[in-house]
């Protein structure tokens, strides 16, 4: 009974044939366990003539069909073939309308310069992108880290009549104050330790296209008054020079920091958040587009199996119920990142669940933003990984008063995978 139900949850099993009596075992209890996974296999029941009532209540579970002992093998080998036609039949359907419905995506995400998704939050933005593009205004692009601020950054330029001209990308929170003083507005020979010669400032490279500058709220205040003056008068020096050179550059700028707060606490001056946030747009956290996991998992699929020299595979049904049920903290580049992952451990033609992270096939989502600080210590090195599930569930339904919904909510996943969950743990 406990080899069987391990082979269950290591492995991606097409068919179960079980008997009721497994020694201490159940086989109603291995049916169970197997229809509560993501991927159920076919479940065939193997039963005594005094116990077929007992099957027939397994089929009401879900069980597909059951036979008596002895056990006719010819009626066996037709049951499995007709049920696993069937299923054939539901999985090629559903890969159909997939495989349409990827279609349709695709070819919308190429007029928007790769940003791919159907779900209402990423269509709004799409529609921004497209609405701001052809425009000169300013563009202030916000979300968490990894969401895909600079890939919105591209699509306005690309989209933009700047689109022949440059695209230069600037990551601000790399850089001390000088060095990103420097690396803007360029500098003169000689005009401080280490400039053996004459530099081109970003301003200058990206005259007549646009400049991106990621992570601006790290931005001293000093470069943001140079800053300033360029959204203003498109005029800047380098550094070291008296002269004056003008610029024709588009700036799109983007950040993880709520401005407003750095505004209030008098680390960012207002008049140049006035300047940058003509146009305003939010890149929603992955957390908020479930709907697009599945063909965000699959352009990565096909991407890195390509750039690894790996033949094309598939994502499994149970792999991929794990992708929908994470928290994602990491937002879309940790999503590339899992299924390049999953590329390179997988030696078959699918990615099983056990080839993803273990923090992905676990389904254990460190929400920091959302769980007191008290949750978030490391759990002591005895407690297994089921344990400290456990007792994450049970601590967020003990601080929710008992309250379902809410604790699916602060755990990062939905009601109906929150109960799943406290059954699986017996909760």
């Amino acid at each position: 009974m406990d080899g069987a139900l391990a082979v269950l949850h290591e492995d991606s099993v097409d068919v179960l044939i079980t008997d009721l009596r497994l020694g201490i075992g159940n086989g109603m209890r291995l049916v169970d366990a197997a229809l509560k996974l993501h991927r159920p296999p076919l479940c065939i029941m193997v039963t005594a003539y005094g116990t077929v009532d007992v099957a027939v209540e397994a089929i009401k579970r879900g069980a597909y069909d059951f036979v008596t002992k002895p056990v006719n093998l010819k009626r066996l080998e037709l049951l499995i073939k007709r049920g696993l036609q069937e299923r054939g039949a539901n999985n090629k359907q559903r890969g159909q309308d997939v495989k349409q419905q990827m279609q349709q995506i695709g070819h919308k995400s190429r007029s928007v310069a790769g940003i791919i998704g159907t779900s209402s939050v990423i269509a709004e933005v799409i529609q921004t992108i497209k609405q701001v593009a052809s425009s000169r205004a300013t563009v202030l692009i916000l979300g968490e880290s990894g969401t895909g601020k600079e890939l919105a950054a591209r699509a306005i330029h690309q989209l933009s009549p700047r689109s022949a001209a440059s695209f230069v990308a600037v990551h601000c929170a790399a850089l001390s104050p000088q060095l990103l003083e420097s690396e803007l507005f360029g500098h003169e020979r000689g005009a401080f330790t280490g400039a053996i010669e004459r530099r081109i400032g970003r301003f200058e490279q990206a005259s007549g296209g646009t400049l991106f500058l990621d992570e601006i709220g790290e931005i001293d205040l000093n470069t943001q008054v140079k800053i300033l003056r360029v959204l203003g008068e498109h005029t800047f020096e380098r550094v070291g020079s008296n002269y004056t050179l003008k610029t024709n550059v588009r700036l799109i700028a983007a950040t993880n920091k709520n401005l407003p707060k750095l505004v209030s606490e008098g680390k960012f001056r207002d008049d140049l958040f006035f300047r940058l946030n003509v146009v305003q747009i939010t890149m929603p956290a992955l957390r908020m587009r479930r709907e697009d996991i599945p063909v965000l998992a699959q352009a990565f699929l096909e991407e890195s199996c390509r750039e690894n020299g790996k033949p094309l595979k598939e994502i499994d049904t149970e792999a991929m119920a794990c992708l929908l049920e994470y928290h994602w903290p990491g937002n879309v580049r940790e999503l590339r990142t899992v299924i390049e992952h999953g590329v390179v451990m997988s030696n078959k033609p699918r990615i099983l669940s056990r080839d993803l992270p273990v923090s992905i096939h676990s389904g254990l989502a460190l929400i920091s933003t959302h769980l007191p600080n008290s949750y978030l210590l490391p759990p002591p090195e005895s407690l297994t990984l089921r344990e400290t599930q456990h007792n994450l569930i049970l601590q967020t339904l003990e601080t929710c008063r008992g309250n379902r919904s809410e604790a699916a909510r602060k755990l990062g996943i939905s009601r109906r995978t929150l109960y799943r969950r406290l059954r699986r743990l017996e909760v």
